[in-house]
Parts: C-alpha cells; structure tokens; sequence
C-alpha cells in the first residue's frame, strides 16, 4: 500500500471554494492508485479568532480548556474537506486527533507528540480511499485535548508521515517552496529547487516561516521525503533532502529573520559561579526558550553584565521570573529591549569555507548598521539589530552573499 500525507495551511483551506478546489489535488494522488492522508489547518484567520474569544472570556483561562477551544477549528476544516471530497465520490471520513489516536504529553498549548497508533486509520484504508485529519491537536494521558502549538498541523503532517512510512509528505502553502529569503522583503529572492534538512532546521529556527521547526526536526529524524510546494500553482516546489550535490558550490542557502525578539540585560550580576544556572533555570521552569546569550564585564569590579534573548512574546513572563530572584541573584538592574531583530545567515558550506563572517559583519558595517549581539553554530552567524534597519540589512547580505535572481 501506498501512502502519502498531504498537508494544507489556513491559506490553503481559506474558503469553502478553495477547499473544493484542494480536493482535486487529493483526488489526482487517489488517481494514481495512492492511499491518502490528508492534514489540515483550521480556515485562515479562524485561529485567532478562537484565541480572541477566549481572551475576552478570560485572561485567566486554563491551557486545557483553551485547547478545547482552539482545536475545533482544525475540526471544521477536516469536515468541510470530507464533504467536498465525498461529492466527487471519493470515499474516506474526517479524524479528530483523538480519534486517531495521536498520544502527546500532558503539557498544554505546546504538547509533544508521544505516539502515533496507525491500526485505526489502516483499518479504514481496507473501504477508504482517504483520511482527512485535523492537525495541531492530540491526546494527553489524561484523556484530554492538547494542541501542539503555533505551526503545530506541520508538526502532525511530518510525524504522520513518519509513522504510516509514508513515501512523502508534501506541505501545501501559499507560496511555491523555500526562497533564499523573504521574498516580499528582497524582491530578488531565488526559489531553491533543494536544501538540505540541516539547512532547513537552521532557518526554520531562526524565523523563516515557511516550515514549523519542529516539523523539520522530526523529518529530518526519520528520514520523511519532505517536499514545500504552493496550493495556488502547478510547481514542483522544493524538496527537503538528507544531503544534496555540491553543497560546496554556494556560501550560504539563505538568509533569515526574526521579529519576535527581546533582548533583556542583567548588569552587576555578581561573578561567581551558578548565576547563569540560577538564572536561566528559572526561566526554563517556565518553558521560556533563550537564544543568544553574551557574557561581559561590568564596569564595577567582581561584577559581569548578562545579556540574552527571547521571543518578545514572553518578555512579560520573564521579567516576573526573574524578578523573584533578583534579591537572591544580587543584580543591580533589569533592562529590556524590543526594537530588535535578529538576522542569519545559513549555509553547510560555512563548515569548509572562510571569510562568510567577514563579508557578513563589512556588509552590514559598510551599511551603518550596529550589531548589538553575536552567536553562531556549525553553519549559521547570526546577529541582533536595531529594527529599524532590519530590511536594509537582509537586501545588503542577499547581494553580498550572490544570492540575487
């Protein structure tokens, strides 16, 4: 048997006519003698919605009952699919999360999938031509809906894939696959026909929106067959591969940013040992994630500055976090900023090739633009900025880096 999952974003299934027209792509994989799974976004703009609605019930509402409310979206989605599919004599029915089941751990709004039981779904195939389930959700332990965070339906799609040992799974957007950068920021921005999955990891993670991080890792963990192709035109798109010919050739494959950043500074952090481990321990107790993080000397004697960064969502939440340790930290002061953006550079090439930092840190110095952190990896550099010149930044590196069309 055959299988393939397909997966279509909230733009993809915006409408009722865009779902019927979804359904011919579905029905041109059955055609050609495919079982099919479908995964599926609530309706675009249908997420925040539901998010706005809780939040005027409450600005107290439990992440559990939140779940419920969320993942109803994606459940009309599956159902409105079903029937559309259904109209042009395709058999299959719509699947919940827990229907499934997909299992996932008990922590909400942003559950980790455990486990994936395929003898439901199977065991339709033997009258079914297709299997439309809602993505972004799952079941606890505690026999309650959990959803999977922001991005989460790429998430299910990938692990879908690879529990059924699906021979690909291709990610349905509105745009026709990876550029090497925004392309409605830099105009000249090239469509990749390959990238790698390491490649691909990078600048999920370092803000390009095209593919959910988690969706990455988990494909690249299993070996899924991975392809990013658009709803709305007949391209092939591009695939996501282990490793790819010559990917020596370039510098970089692509340039990166990210808007939902705050840089916080904790200066007079008396220096010895365990401070960075109280600090940030405590932020990770609330599943804070920190990112670049810089260590320097303070002014004052026996004393260092600690400065890091983190999704501007969480800004609020931190400085409440680590306020209820400041007394026992011993720091001076607290200093937050938010007019930041960080930009990266990412390519396997950085692990044979010199002189990519350099033309990184002229290109933005010969554009007048100050970089306020550094960090780096194995194939990335990325820096802190000023928002304000963030754009300028990204059309400078492109052309720097020749990745111009």
């Amino acid at each position: 048997m055959n299988i393939v999952v397909l997966k279509f974003g909230g733009t993809s299934v915006a409408d009722v006519p865009q779902i019927k027209k979804i359904s011919y792509k579905i029905k041109s994989e059955i055609d050609q003698g495919n079982k099919v799974i479908v995964v599926v976004s609530a309706m675009s703009g249908v997420t925040n919605n539901l998010v706005e609605l809780v939040k005027s019930t409450s600005e107290l509402a439990s992440y559990s009952e939140y779940d419920v409310v969320l993942s109803t979206g994606e459940q009309v989605t599956s159902a409105l699919l079903t029937i559309a599919l259904n109209d042009l004599s395709i058999k299959g029915r719509s699947w919940l999360g827990w229907q499934v089941p997909i299992m996932t751990d008990n922590t909400h709004s942003k559950a980790v999938i455990n486990e994936i039981k395929t003898s439901n779904i199977l065991n339709s195939f033997k009258k079914n031509d297709v299997a439309i389930i809602s993505g972004f959700q799952g079941l606890s332990s505690e026999n309650r809906i959990t959803t999977l965070g922001r991005g989460g339906s790429d998430t299910t799609a990938v692990a879908i894939a690879a529990a059924f040992g699906a021979e690909r799974c291709d990610i349905y957007t509105d745009v026709d696959g990876v550029y090497t950068t925004d392309p409605r920021i830099v105009k000249s921005a090239k469509k990749l026909d390959y990238i790698t999955y390491e490649e691909m990891l990078e600048l999920a993670s370092q803000g390009a929106k095209v593919l959910q991080t988690r969706s990455v890792a988990l494909g690249m963990k299993y070996g899924v067959n991975l392809r990013v192709l658009s709803s709305f035109e007949d391209k092939p798109g591009t695939f996501i591969l282990k490793e790819r010919d010559n990917m020596e050739k370039s510098e970089i494959s692509g340039i990166a940013h990210s808007l939902n950043e705050a840089k916080i500074t904790l200066s007079g952090v008396p220096d010895k040992p365990g401070q960075a481990a109280q600090i940030f321990g405590s932020l990770a107790e609330y599943s804070i994630n920190v990112d670049m993080i810089v260590q320097s000397s303070s002014i004052n004697e026996g004393s260092t500055d600690i400065t890091f960064t983190i999704p501007e969502t969480d800004l609020i939440l931190a400085e409440k976090t680590i306020r209820k340790i400041q007394e026992k930290i011993g720091f001076k002061n607290f200093i937050s900023e938010t007019k930041v953006v960080k930009i990266s550079v990412v390519g396997n090439a950085m692990r044979t090739q010199s002189g990519i930092a350099k033309t990184m840190f002229e290109t933005l110095a010969n554009n007048q633009i100050n970089i306020h952190v550094i960090s780096t990896s194995e194939i990335k550099i990325s820096v802190l900025i000023s928002s304000d010149y963030y754009e300028l930044a990204m059309r400078s590196l492109h052309s720097a880096f020749g990745l111009d069309a």
